[in-house]
């Protein structure tokens, strides 16, 4: 079985994330979405939340499981039996990074593999901090996340919350 693992902060998720793990979901036969619990990082939504928006998201794929780690990615993967991990790219300073960790990665763990995907064209600017901004502003939102997602967002950035 070819198990991948797609990581990120997803805070929120995002059109162009949906359009990565469909993708991804076509290439594993099952795919984790994995949430990155990160304590040195301030996030909007809880990781919980984070989650629920996930599997929201992308509840018509079965091949599908949406977790959370803490801790290295490697033995994450490890742990889960995992031989890939999947990043999407939307630009070329995008890759220096994603380069840098997928060695990194390697040299950890010697059994795995980093698959790039890259970004569909429509959603190439599109990412979760470009999001957040819009949605403090009131900005509509819709072409970025699922509605479901939107709601979450106007929530958090509702300064009159009852």
């Amino acid at each position: 079985m070819k198990i991948c693992i797609y990581p990120g902060s997803f805070d929120p998720i995002t059109y162009g994330h949906i359009d990565i793990i469909e993708r991804a979901s076509k290439i594993a036969d099952k795919l984790i979405v994995a949430v990155l619990n990160n304590f040195d990082k301030s996030s909007l939504f809880t990781v919980e939340e984070r989650l629920e928006m996930i599997r929201e998201s992308i509840k018509k794929y079965d091949n599908i499981e949406v977790e959370s780690f803490e801790g290295l990615l490697v033995d994450y993967a490890k742990s889960k039996g995992a031989r890939i991990i999947i990043r999407g790219l939307r630009a070329v300073t995008d890759f220096e990074y994603e380069l840098q960790m997928a060695q990194t990665n390697r040299e950890l763990y010697s059994d795995i593999d980093t698959m790039f995907l890259l970004t569909n064209l429509k959603y190439s600017y599109l990412s979760s901090s470009v999001v957040k901004q819009v949605a403090s502003y009131e900005g509509d939102i819709s072409k970025f996340v699922t509605p479901y997602v939107a709601e979450k967002l106007k929530g958090k950035f509702n300064r009159y919350n009852v």
